[in-house]
């Protein structure tokens, strides 16, 4: 999930500062590369993702402000992001109009309302309220919004690593009064039209937030979360199943420890960057909260108590450490007496929740750890990072966004200077670090590299120094701060923050002021501090020069972070948590023994144990009439230009020109096909003849609102009546770009350049980002085995995952290495390899366009500069002798695979496709995999087994289901469970309640709420897949009339599966093995070597 640029004003997702989920959501994990975990760390790789080349996004899918010294009218030359129509915008009078008016000073339903102000830069009326009662703090939040937003936040410091807020987090989501069940979350689930369900831990706070276009459904989520949050059914049990136990079935049998966040832990520690970040942002901070890992250490989970854990919760969960953000269209009324209902039975308390500040050092300070890298070729596996402690979150805002814009142009593109210096410098593969965060009281800045050798992270804090001494004598050109200038205000103004609700993201930049009791409705206030910015450098060309100096030369407080890889670290922290287990053992008589036999049979049966249906029926849940029966149609209009298929998405976009170009690579050589995303790097990242690929940076974030690539394969949608399985595949390579409407011109004019002129001869830089893109590969396989293990599943059965494998799995990775390997060797071939390529593409035939904005602006903007454009590029494709289209070479080979990184836990998945099996997937079958996830599968591989989570997936166009676990103690257990399912499914007698609610979920999940950009997107999939109107209202028929019968019948299905299905799993050597001695017949290798 990751997708955000982090700047005190940012617009995007959570900062990417440690943040632990209850949850990796089944729906977000299982989007077309299952791309999205629910842990997320600050230091990462820089712009890795698909080069949005121009946004430097620092998350989860890989994307950049000048002011001219000499032109006063910077402004009028660079227009706002936003174009006004009054017909469609809404203004603060036609906001007012629907709202109740209120008196600052007055109390309604026993809230004060304390401020209200109409804030332009969100088209928003924000009134600030305290409750008289309890001195809850609420941000009230008024506009047109469809997509409400509610969250609740408590400021949770921890005191240690032994992860108390993380754990909480989950275990109040596990029935609480008014719902006293197992899992009122997983309930939730799987019957709400929810645009977001999820629960998050930072390091000083706890958020529950939930968003809804459904206003029923919206106060559903927020009475349920209400009440987890205020009266939980907290015991010791839920302490065990949610944080840690020992666990033994019989006498002789081995002890263990388990717990879901006990194992999402040690996952997360089981990811280099992840422990890198921890110990960067820990070492800065010795003195208070930040100085501890919120999310638990698993080496000091074990040591959480029941009373530690009990007090935690008695002491910060309290309305008076509270604060409550509302974001949409809803009632205000509604909002207030919600809360009051909730709150009426509080009193006031004093709490000290303050998270202190971190005195300043007069010295810098070195900190050295080990980590496990593997066993093998480690002298080049070390990393390190240089971190600044900055200033207060709460300091003038025109600085904060002077230092965001001062971070966007030290790192934000790889033309970037400080980046670049490390680049160029070889002295690692890959580029780390945060850059600027600002989610903590003081703000830190990170640099870094990764695959460096010890030499190398000698060296690597001096240059680092001696970059930023030269910057602040040298400072940036004009070009530069244009760039990022630029990107900044677009990114700010465009407020594009994808499937992540809108009010979510702003009440996440609004807490990071808010919740040290500074003013809410300054982050949110970024267009006056925007203009004061840039009349300081209009008026001080010097400005940004000091602030280096200010806030990273004479800045002492200064922490220099190296990891060393140690081969036996693996094997020493198992050792640590044999001797725990040992310890433990040692303290039990048989007696005692025995007690823990029973008592883990005891939690076992609980656990499995069904929930009284008078329990779960006060669940609140939509009912199949107060949903739409009609599947949301996205408007589209199919016509041709200079013969060329092109596709418009006629909506508002706020004078945004979204963009695709779509390139059919179907009949690609097969030698080519590996090449495609390492190619289109290049093409944003070269240079081009007439440009370096500084000047090309510059001018993408200059003139633009960002420019990238990608890949998608998937197979044509084939219709019931033909039968007998999926259709051709769909491999396409696409180009996205988003610009102004009245800069279009300039869009196309860089795409001419990049396509046209590409300069294919720069060897040096091509290594560059070759070793970077083989890094960032690597570094993703160990954190996202799941992944790993549908890419490796999917490429055993369908032609698309063949391909899509050779292009971003374990193949594309070993491609890589025996390209960098080559280079020099084999120069002139690859050069020839990628001008072929290039060549291919370049042609109109199998190209598709697709344009998402206002009919208005197409007619005027776009057709012209994209006619000229498409005059450019040849109509037919240049022939190719003696070559043979990659479809025709496929070696497509089932086995079962055991792939081993260094980790400790597991990624187990088990795939097989139904058309082979003879079974037509439809409707139904999407039902059937979505309650095995929310039920059987989360009941037994996560609550009983620990892992963090686990689900399924069918796709319907090509046929493939799989099954797939997420950090998980486990290999051969959970492949059992899957094998069962069919047992489950087969057995199932569901109400007509229970299977109504199910349909509610998945519907929700079809209507997912999509912003103007991914509507485009989405029109443009459908129509490369063959994907109709007709085809989705049929499959959404076959959702809404589901029975308890489909589910049973569908069962039978998985029989097949378990009987026929291939196997991939992820994990140690230890781990594989031990799963082949129970008698899984496992082909195991590493995925870094060749077989």
């Amino acid at each position: 999930m990751t997708l955000c640029f982090r700047v005190a004003w940012s617009f995007s997702y959570p900062s990417q500062l440690t943040r632990h989920s209850i949850f990796a959501t089944r729906n977000a994990i299982c989007q077309s590369k299952w791309s999205k975990l629910g842990y997320y760390r600050t230091h990462r790789p820089l712009s890795r993702l698909s080069s949005f080349s121009g946004l430097q996004l620092n998350s989860p899918p890989k994307t950049g402000l000048k002011l001219s010294s000499s032109q006063g009218d910077w402004l009028r030359r660079h227009i706002t992001a936003v174009v006004t129509e009054k017909s469609q915008k809404f203004t603060e009078e036609a906001i007012r109009e629907n709202i109740p008016k209120r008196v600052v000073g007055e109390v309604y339903h026993s809230f004060q309302l304390v401020e209200e102000e109409y804030v332009p830069d969100i088209d928003s009326v924000i009134r600030k309220y305290v409750h008289t009662k309890t001195g809850a703090q609420l941000m009230s939040v008024l506009n047109k919004e469809e997509n409400k937003t509610f969250g609740v936040v408590f400021r949770t410091p921890p005191a240690n690593s032994r992860g108390t807020p993380h754990i909480l987090e989950h275990s109040v989501l596990c029935g609480s009064r008014k719902y006293p069940v197992k899992e009122p979350f997983v309930e939730l689930m799987k019957s709400s039209l929810n645009t977001f369900l999820n629960a998050f831990t930072f390091p000083d706070k706890t958020c529950y937030p939930v968003a809804s276009c459904n206003l029923k459904d919206f106060y559903n989520l927020v009475d349920v979360y209400l009440d987890a949050v205020f009266y939980p059914n907290l015991t010791p049990d839920v302490l065990k199943q949610e944080g840690h136990h020992f666990e033994l079935y019989e006498e002789n049998g081995p002890i263990t420890i388990q717990g879901v966040v006990y194992n999402e832990m040690k996952g997360v520690f089981s990811n280099p960057d992840s422990v890198m970040g921890s110990w960067s942002q820990r070492c800065l901070f010795p003195e208070n909260t930040y100085g501890v890992e919120s999310g638990g250490d698993p080496k000091e989970i074990p040591d959480l108590t029941w009373s530690e854990f009990q007090d935690f919760y008695r002491k910060l969960y309290h309305p008076s450490n509270t604060r409550f953000w509302f974001y949409g269209d809803d009632p205000e009324d509604m909002r207030l007496q919600k809360l009051q209902e909730y709150l009426k039975d509080f009193e006031k308390l004093s709490v000290d929740s303050k998270v202190k500040l971190q005195s300043r050092w007069t010295q810098p300070r070195h900190f050295t750890f080990g980590y496990d890298a593997g066993s093998e070729k480690l002298e080049k596996k070390h990393m390190a990072t240089v971190n600044w402690m900055l200033t207060d979150v709460t300091e003038d805002p025109t600085k904060l966004l002077a230092l965001s814009v001062l971070d966007h142009l030290l790192t934000g593109t790889s033309a970037s200077p400080l980046r670049k210096t490390l680049t160029d410098s070889g002295l690692g593969e890959e580029v780390i670090g945060s850059g600027m965060e600002t989610d903590l009281r003081q703000l830190t800045y990170s640099i870094g590299l990764k695959g460096m050798a010890k030499e190398g992270c000698e060296k690597l804090e001096n240059l680092v120094l001696d970059t930023f001494k030269r910057l602040s004598q040298d400072g940036f050109s004009q070009g530069e701060i244009e760039a990022s200038l630029n990107t900044i205000e677009f990114m700010l103004k465009e407020q594009n923050t994808g499937s992540f609700p809108k009010g979510l993201a702003l009440m996440l930049r609004s807490l990071t002021t808010w919740l040290h009791d500074s003013d809410p409705l300054v982050p949110l206030k970024f267009d006056v501090p925007l203009q004061q910015l840039k009349e300081i450098l209009r008026k001080d060309t010097k400005y940004l020069n000091r602030l280096i100096d200010e806030h990273f030369i004479r800045n002492t407080h200064r922490a220099y972070v190296s990891l060393v890889p140690d081969p036996e670290f693996g094997s020493k922290q198992a050792e640590k948590e044999r001797k725990r287990i040992e310890d433990f053992q040692k303290s039990l008589d048989k007696n005692g023994i025995q007690q823990l036999i029973q008592e883990t049979k005891r939690l076992k049966e609980k656990q499995i144990a069904p929930d009284d249906p008078a329990q779960l029926a006060k669940i609140p849940a939509l009912k199949k009439s107060d949903i739409d029966q009609k599947a949301p149609v996205i408007p589209r209009q199919v016509t041709s230009l200079e013969e060329t298929q092109l596709l418009l998405t006629p909506l508002f976009t706020n004078g945004i020109v979204y963009f695709d170009m779509a390139m059919d690579i179907r009949q690609l050589p097969a030698h080519l096909l590996s090449y495609v995303p390492i190619f289109g790097e290049c093409l944003l990242e070269l240079g081009t003849t007439k440009e370096d690929f500084v000047s090309l940076q510059q001018r993408i974030g200059r003139e633009t609102g960002g420019i990238r690539q990608s890949v998608y394969c998937s197979q044509m949608d084939v219709p019931n009546s033909v039968g007998g399985g999926y259709g051709p595949a769909v491999a396409q390579f696409i180009i996205r770009g988003k610009v102004m409407s009245d800069k279009t011109g300039s869009l196309f004019d860089i795409l001419r350049d990049v396509l046209f002129d590409i300069d294919l001869s720069n060897k040096e830089r091509l290594r560059q980002i070759l070793i970077e893109e083989k890094s960032g590969v690597e570094s993703s396989i160990s954190p996202s085995g799941h992944r790993v293990a549908a890419s490796r599943l999917n490429a055993q059965y369908t032609t698309s995952g063949w391909a899509d494998e050779q292009m971003g799995g374990i193949s594309y990775l070993r491609f890589l290495s025996r390209l960098v390997q080559r280079l020099d060797s084999e120069w002139e071939s690859i050069r020839s390899d990628l001008e072929a390529l290039r060549s291919f593409l370049l042609s109109r035939a199998g190209m598709t366009i697709q344009v998402t904005t206002d009919e208005r602006t197409f007619e005027s903007s776009v057709i012209p500069c994209l006619r000229q454009f498409l005059q450019q590029i040849p109509k037919d494709r240049q022939a190719l002798k003696d070559v043979v289209p990659w479809e025709q070479r496929i070696e497509k080979q089932k086995r079962n695979e055991g792939i081993i990184v260094p980790s400790t836990v597991n990624y187990v998945g088990k795939g097989a496709n139904l058309f082979e099996l003879g079974y037509q997937p439809n409707g139904a079958s999407v039902l059937a995999m979505k309650y095995l996830g929310i039920s059987y599968l989360w009941e037994r591989i996560r609550v009983q087994g620990g892992a963090y989570g686990a689900f399924g997936k069918v796709d319907l166009r090509s046929g493939q289901l799989v099954f797939l676990s997420y950090r998980d103690p486990h290999v051969k257990k959970t492949l059992d469970t899957y094998d069962d399912a069919a047992s489950f499914l087969s057995q199932a007698q569901l109400s007509s309640d229970e299977i109504e609610r199910c349909i509610i979920g998945v519907i929700g999940d079809m209507d997912s709420y999509q912003l103007p950009d991914a509507k485009g997107f989405t029109n443009l999939i459908r129509y490369l897949g063959g994907v109709t109107q007709e085809r989705i209202q049929e499959r959404r028929d076959q959702v809404l009339s589901c029975t308890n019968k489909d589910l049973v019948d569908f069962g039978s299905v998985l029989g097949s599966v378990a009987s026929n299905g291939s196997i991939v799993a992820v994990g140690s050597e230890q781990s594989l093995q031990q799963a082949n001695a129970q008698g899984l017949d496992l082909h195991l290798f590493r995925a870094t070597e060749d077989e």
